[in-house]
C-alpha cells in the first residue's frame, strides 16, 4: 500500500510558517514542523500508553503517546489535536475532559518538533486504531521511563516529553 505525502507547514525558530514539506523531508533535513502529542491520564495518574504496530514506516513496535501527528499544512494545533484524537482513538476531544498541559519549542528544549501537548482525563479503556496501535497498558509516569531506560524501544520524544509534563 502506498502512503499518502503528508504536507506539513515548515516554520522558522519562532514556529511561523515559512513555507511547506514533506513529513519525509522534514525528519530527513531535522527542519522545523509542528506536531501535537496527547496523553489520556486516569483517575490514579496513570498514562495510557500503546505500543505502535510493526507496519509504522517510523518508530515501528515502539511505546507511544496516546495520541500523536502532524499538524498539517493550514491546519491548527487544536484542530490537529481534535483530529488525530479521533483518527486514532475513535474518540470526540469536544465531549472530553482536556487540557493543554504544555508548548514547546525544538530551539529550546531539544525535542523534535514545535509541539502542543495535551491531557485528557478518563477511566475508560479506549477502541484504538490497530493500523496505528496493536496493544496497550496504563502504566504511571516511573514505570513508563523505567520500562524505557530497561531497553524497551519508544517513540523519540515520549520519556522527555513524560518528564516535562508529569514530573
Amino acid at each position: 500500500m502506498v502512503q499518502a505525502l503528508e504536507w506539513p507547514d515548515l516554520v522558522d525558530e519562532n514556529d511561523q510558517v515559512v513555507g511547506q514539506i514533506t513529513r519525509d523531508d522534514a525528519w530527513a533535513q531535522r527542519r522545523a514542523v509542528r506536531v501535537v502529542n496527547a496523553f489520556l491520564v486516569n483517575r490514579r495518574g496513570e498514562l495510557w500508553i500503546p505500543r505502535r504496530t510493526a507496519s509504522k514506516r517510523m518508530f515501528p513496535n515502539c511505546l507511544d503517546m496516546s495520541v500523536g501527528g502532524h499538524v498539517e499544512r493550514g491546519e491548527t494545533y487544536l484542530s490537529a489535536f481534535k483530529r488525530e484524537t479521533h483518527e486514532e482513538l475513535n474518540l470526540n476531544v469536544d465531549a472530553l475532559d482536556w487540557r493543554k498541559i504544555a508548548a514547546f519549542s525544538p530551539f529550546e528544549t531539544g525535542l523534535s518538533s514545535f509541539m502542543r501537548v495535551y491531557e485528557i482525563r478518563t477511566d475508560a479503556a479506549h477502541d484504538f486504531n490497530s493500523a496505528d496501535f496493536r496493544e496497550a497498558w496504563w502504566l504511571t509516569p516511573a514505570e513508563l521511563l523505567a520500562r524505557i531506560e530497561a531497553g524497551e524501544p519508544a517513540k523519540g520524544d515520549l520519556a522527555e516529553l513524560v518528564r516535562r509534563c508529569f514530573p
